[in-house]
C-alpha cells in the first residue's frame, strides 16, 4: 500500500482544509483501505443497532419491566439521532471532521455501556437517548469523510460498500440479536458494540489525518435550539399519531403546532446567523434541494416496505418469524447488486443523471408490483416484485448523497451530508407513520367485514398480530386476517407508489454537472496516490 499521506507542508487553505496535490481532489489519509473499513465498521453500528435491541426488547421487558414504556426505547434514540444529525455536520465543518467523529463514536460506545448496565426502564431509554447523540454523529461523519477524501468522480466506488452494510444490517440484525439474546443475554445486544467500536475508534484515531479546522464563529445555538425542537415535535406527531394518540388529538395538534412554528422561526434565525447550523445558500443549489426531496421519498418508501414485507409474508404467506431479515433478502441483494454496477459506471463515465430517472421509475413500478400481492401470490412471485423495488432503491440510495456533496463548497460538506440524511430520516418517519395509518385502519375495516365482532375486538389494540396469537386463532378467523393484512399491504404499497412519482418528476430536473476528479482514463498517470488505486 503506498504512502497516500497529504504533505505536512501544506498549510490549512482559507477554509481550514489542506491543499490537495490535486485541485479537484481532497487529500488522502496514509492507509484509505483501513480508514475505510473503519467507517464501514461504524455505519454498521449505527445501523444495526436498533435491528439487534428490537429482537431483544421482550426479554428486556422481562427482566426491566415498564411495558407502557416499552415504544420509548426506539423513540428516544431515533429522536437523539435525528435531532443531532445537522448539528454534528456543522461541527465537522467548524472545528474538523476527524475531532467530531471520534467524538460521536465516543458518545454512541459510552451510551452503549450505559444501556447495558441499565437497571430499570427509565435509564434504559435515558442511556438509548445518549446512544443516540453518537449514533447521529456516526453517519454523518461517514459520508463527509468519504467526501473529504474521494472526489466525486471516483466516490461512486464506495456505493456498493454502502449498501451492502445496509443489507447486512438489516439482514443480520434480527439474527445476531436473537443469537446474543439467547445465549449471552440481552445486555450483550448493547455491550456487542464496545470491541466494534473501540476497532473503528483506533483505526480512525491512528491512520486519518485530516487537517483541524479554527472555528471563525461561535455556535449557532439559537438555530441549534429551533431546528432540535422542531425535528423532535415532528418525529413524535409520526410515531405517536394513530397509536399512542388520535390523528386529531389535542396532543398531537399542540406538536404539529410548535413543530410548524418552530421550524418557521428556525428559516428566518438561519437568514441572520453568523454561522447557521444548516446555511440555506446551500438550498440555491438546483440539484442538492432535487436531492433532498428524493432522499425524503426514498427513506419514506424503503422504511415503510421493511416494515410492512416481513408482516405480509409471515402472516399471508406462512413465513418463519425467527429469520425475518433473510425475508428482505431479493430486495437488498438487488439493492446492493445494482448499487455497485451504479458505482462503478458513475466512475468510469462520469455520467449519472440516469441512475435517479431509472431508479425512481424502478421505485415506483416496484411498490405498484407489490401492491397487487394477494392471499395467493407466491414467495417466488413477491420476491421478484421485491427485487424490482430494491433494484431502484439501489439507483437512489447514494446518488442522492453522492449530487448532493457534488452540488456544494468543501467547506459545506459536513452540512450537506447532515441535511441529506435528516431528510432521509424525516422521510422514513413520514413513511411508517402513513403508511401503518393506512394499513391499520385497512385492516380492521376487513376484519369486521369478514369476521364481525370476534375481528373487532382482535385487532382492537393493534393490527399487527404476532405468530403465537396467529396460531391459536380459529381457521375462518385466520383466513379473515390474511385477507386483511393482504388488503391493508396493497393500500399502503399503492400509497407509496403514488408518493414515489414525485421522485420521477424530480429527477427529470436533476442537471448532469460534471463529477470532480479525474476518471480512470487518468488514473495511470495519477501515481500511486490515486483514489483508485488505494483502494
Amino acid at each position: 500500500m503506498a504512502d497516500t499521506a497529504t504533505p505536512k507542508k501544506n498549510k490549512p487553505d482559507e477554509e481550514g482544509s489542506a491543499p490537495p496535490a490535486n485541485p479537484e481532489s481532497p487529500g488522502q489519509p496514509q492507509n484509505v483501505r483501513v480508514v475505510i473499513l473503519a467507517l464501514m465498521i461504524a455505519m454498521m453500528l449505527a445501523m444495526l443497532d436498533n435491528m439487534i435491541v428490537g429482537t431483544a426488547m421482550p426479554t428486556i421487558v422481562g427482566e426491566l419491566g415498564g411495558l407502557e414504556h416499552l415504544s420509548w426505547v426506539v423513540t428516544s434514540y431515533t429522536l437523539a439521532t435525528a435531532a443531532s444529525t445537522p448539528i454534528w455536520g456543522k461541527l465537522g465543518d467548524m472545528y474538523g471532521r476527524k475531532g467530531s467523529f471520534l467524538a460521536s463514536i465516543v458518545i454512541f460506545l459510552a451510551g452503549s455501556a450505559l444501556s447495558g448496565m441499565a437497571q430499570d426502564m427509565g435509564q434504559l431509554i435515558g442511556f438509548r437517548a445518549v446512544q443516540g447523540l453518537g449514533a447521529g454523529g456516526l453517519m454523518v461523519g461517514v459520508m463527509a469523510i468519504i467526501g473529504d477524501l474521494v472526489p466525486p468522480r471516483e466516490r461512486g466506488k464506495y456505493q456498493g460498500l454502502i449498501a451492502g452494510v445496509m443489507a447486512l444490517a438489516m439482514i443480520g440484525g434480527p439474527l445476531v440479536g436473537g443469537t446474543i439474546t439467547d445465549h449471552w443475554g440481552w445486555r450483550w445486544a448493547f455491550y456487542i458494540n464496545l470491541p466494534l467500536g473501540v476497532v473503528a475508534l483506533a483505526a480512525v484515531g491512528a491512520v486519518l489525518h485530516l487537517p483541524r479546522k479554527a472555528a471563525k464563529a461561535r455556535i449557532d445555538y439559537v438555530g441549534a435550539a429551533l431546528l432540535t425542537v422542531g425535528i423532535t415535535s415532528i418525529v413524535l406527531v409520526t410515531t405517536w399519531g394513530g397509536t399512542e394518540y388520535a390523528w386529531t388529538s389535542a396532543r398531537i395538534m399542540e406538536l404539529t403546532g410548535i413543530g410548524v412554528a418552530s421550524l418557521v422561526g428556525f428559516l428566518f434565525w438561519e437568514k441572520r446567523a453568523a454561522e447557521p447550523i444548516v446555511p440555506l445558500h446551500i438550498f440555491r443549489s438546483h440539484n442538492f434541494s432535487l436531492m433532498s426531496v428524493i432522499g425524503f421519498l426514498t427513506g419514506f418508501v424503503m422504511f415503510g416496505a421493511v416494515l410492512f414485507l416481513p408482516l405480509y409474508q409471515q402472516s399471508v404467506q406462512g413465513a418463519s418469524a425467527t429469520n425475518s431479515g433473510l425475508l428482505l433478502l431479493p430486495m437488498l441483494g438487488a439493492m446492493l447488486v445494482v448499487s455497485m454496477v451504479a458505482g462503478r459506471v458513475t466512475t468510469s463515465t462520469g455520467r449519472y443523471k440516469i441512475f435517479p430517472v431509472a431508479g425512481s421509475v424502478l421505485m415506483v413500478t416496484g411498490l405498484y408490483l407489490l401492491s397487487l400481492m394477494d392471499t395467493g401470490t407466491s414467495r417466488l412471485t413477491s420476491g421478484l416484485y421485491m427485487a424490482v423495488l430494491g433494484a431502484g432503491m439501489g439507483f437512489l440510495m447514494q446518488i442522492t448523497m453522492l449530487v448532493a456533496q457534488n452540488s456544494v463548497e468543501l467547506k459545506d460538506m459536513g452540512v450537506a451530508s447532515s441535511t441529506t440524511t435528516l431528510f432521509r430520516t424525516l422521510g422514513s418517519s413520514f413513511g411508517v407513520a402513513i403508511m401503518g395509518a393506512l394499513f391499520n385502519h385497512r385492516v380492521q375495516d376487513v376484519m369486521a367485514e369478514r369476521a364481525g365482532a370476534l375481528g373487532s375486538r382482535m385487532t382492537e389494540q393493534s393490527a399487527q398480530l404476532d405468530a403465537a396469537s396467529l396460531a391459536k386463532l380459529p381457521a375462518a378467523a385466520r383466513e379473515a386476517y390474511q385477507h386483511a393484512v393482504s388488503s391493508g399491504t396493497h393500500g399502503a404499497f399503492l400509497l407509496g407508489a403514488a408518493v414515489a412519482v414525485i421522485a420521477v418528476i424530480a429527477s427529470v430536473f436533476v442537471k448532469e454537472v460534471p463529477l470532480k476528479g479525474a476518471g480512470p482514463q487518468k488514473a495511470e498517470g495519477a501515481g500511486p496516490n490515486a483514489p483508485a488505486e488505494a483502494v
